[in-house]
């Protein structure tokens, strides 16, 4: 079997300059940024974009897996690291929103971007289990409702997204002052009766996440 030929240097470089122009505008602009924007920033032609990376996955399963699985790690080391089942949650809830509003790329993932590639969402799939446990744990000791599935915070990522794309440089601030409203909202000490079956929130992830 033909190893595969090392790329010349003036090749390599096109490659390094072409995933850190990826890496800033899916940060700024989302996964759907155009792929053109990448290629300008990088300072290459889009032919040569394409010739490196045929298709939108294959850049941004080259640009941003390792990135992000850093990001959602140190979220997720320092939900465990909280002394309570409800710190825990409430750390994971308040950072994984955090990292959404400091970066376009990171919310995609987190709210479910039709662009999302496979590698993406494998660490997106490993941090939502991580979810799913700490809401476990935080309503069998009783401190968060027990009411609330997985799905109901996935509705609160999809929503604190599209606050992050819209609401200018008080996103953060404004997200932050969200999530602790909601987080009240989710005490199991301060709740009353949710107006609607899970199944409906349910099959409007589902809707949403085709969208």
């Amino acid at each position: 079997m033909t190893e595969p030929r090392a790329l010349r240097a003036d090749a390599r470089r096109n490659v390094e300059k072409l995933l850190a122009a990826a890496r800033e505008v899916f940060c700024e602009r989302g996964l759907g940024a155009p792929l053109d924007a990448v290629a300008a920033r990088a300072g290459v032609s889009i032919g040569t974009l394409y010739n490196r990376f045929p298709t939108r996955e294959a850049l941004i399963d080259a640009a941003l897996p390792e990135l992000v699985a850093c990001e959602l790690a140190a979220v997720a080391e320092q939900s465990l690291s909280e002394p309570t089942p409800w710190r825990r949650f409430a750390t994971y809830l308040q950072g994984l929103c955090a990292s959404q509003t400091g970066d376009h790329a990171i919310s995609d993932v987190i709210a479910g971007s039709p662009h999302m590639s496979a590698a993406l969402s494998a660490v997106c799939e490993e941090t939502f289990a991580l979810g799913a446990r700490l809401i476990a744990d935080a309503q069998a000791d009783g401190s968060l409702r027990a009411d609330v599935t997985l799905d109901d915070v996935l509705i609160a990522y999809w929503l604190n997204a599209r606050l992050g794309q819209h609401a200018g440089p008080d996103a953060d601030a404004a997200s932050r002052r969200h999530i602790a409203i909601l987080l009240d909202g989710l005490r199991a000490d301060a709740a009353t009766p949710l107006p609607s079956d899970p199944a409906h929130v349910a099959a409007a992830v589902r809707h949403l996440l085709q969208t």
